[in-house]
């Protein structure tokens, strides 16, 4: 049972009218954004049908100022079912009231119902989780449990806020989309970059997956510019990833080197080791020498030492001639 099932309305609590002025919002609230669309069109059908699930309250007594004691209601869930009833002209609502909430189980119900709701935004469903874990003292994982998702789903709605403030107002107002946030946390230590990209996918209209290539490129090029290699080795990656279907990456140094092959599964593993396996490297028969002439017979008065072999450059050591597959 979710830790917030006994707080839903049954047939067995009992159902008050209460002004609708004399609810004071949830400062719990986690949400922020509330469609004026979409809040127009619950107010219509609440003019139609009335409010079919009751609000959730607490209640306090407090001392008026001419004297004498009054109930104060604090919203605790239904705050768009109580701007909609506002918007729909009526003075009061069906309410449940719940004594002695704590604050921080009118913090836990609010963010839950709200997390619970499938249109929130990505920005605020991550200040409430983060707000979740600050206010309990709790990890990622047990805030996870608490709305039914996975550690993974909690830890990277957080991440969100680490994005600048105008990229955040831009995923809140549907400039861009949660995917393209993450695409951007790939360039938080590139700052630049980043906003270069984020520019690009407000102005260009880029998709998820345009901006995912742009990013991988960017990542590409500084490994490039990380290990200098010279035109060769480039053109010699390319090579290798064409021919073995797979992603290849040649890192050098002064010793010698080694060289990197993605794989994703043991199948991969396998059809590589298959492929490479059928490609021995050519060996050149050897070339049958050629009879001496005559002159050649002769020995020679002063007998030249033959020359040392020289060393190979880098660029003829990496040279793509010298590889084979």
């Amino acid at each position: 049972m979710n830790d917030d099932a006994r707080y839903v309305p049954t047939k067995y609590d009992s159902i008050f009218w209460i002004d609708v002025e004399r609810i004071k919002p949830n400062p719990y609230q986690p949400r922020r954004e509330f469609s004026e669309e979409g809040l127009k069109s619950l107010a219509e059908s609440i003019r139609q049908y009335g409010v079919l699930q009751p609000l959730v309250v607490s209640r306090s007594e407090v001392e008026k100022a001419e004297g004498g004691i009054e109930s104060v209601y604090e919203l605790i869930a239904g705050e768009r079912r109580l701007r909609a009833s506002k918007l729909a002209g009526l003075t009061q609502v069906p309410a449940v009231i719940r004594n002695g909430e704590s604050n921080l189980t009118k913090l836990e119900l609010a963010i839950i119902e709200n997390l619970q709701r499938e249109d929130l935004n990505a920005i605020d469903r991550a200040k409430a989780l983060q707000k979740l874990i600050q206010e309990f003292g709790i990890s990622h994982a047990e805030a996870a449990a608490k709305i039914g998702k996975s550690r993974e789903y909690v830890s990277n709605s957080i991440r969100l806020l680490s994005l600048p403030e105008h990229m955040q107002d831009a995923i809140v107002g549907r400039e861009m989309t949660e995917g393209h946030g993450r695409s951007l946390l790939a360039l938080n230590d590139r700052p630049e970059e980043r906003e270069t990209l984020f520019r690009e996918i407000t102005l260009k209209k880029l998709s998820v997956r345009a901006a995912e290539r742009i990013v991988r490129s960017i990542a590409q090029e500084r490994v490039h510019r990380q290990h200098r290699k010279t035109p060769e080795l480039v053109e010699l990656e390319k090579s290798l990833t064409e021919t073995l279907g797979t992603r290849v990456i040649i890192e050098t140094n002064a010793e010698g080197g080694r060289l990197l092959i993605d794989f994703f599964s043991p199948e991969d593993l396998s059809s590589l080791v298959e492929s490479l396996a059928m490609r021995p490297t050519e060996a050149k028969a050897p070339e049958t020498p050629e009879a001496p002439s005559p002159e050649m017979t002769q020995p020679l008065s002063d007998p030249i030492t033959p020359p040392a072999p020289e060393e190979p450059s880098e660029d003829e050591l990496y040279s793509v001639s010298n590889f084979s597959v």
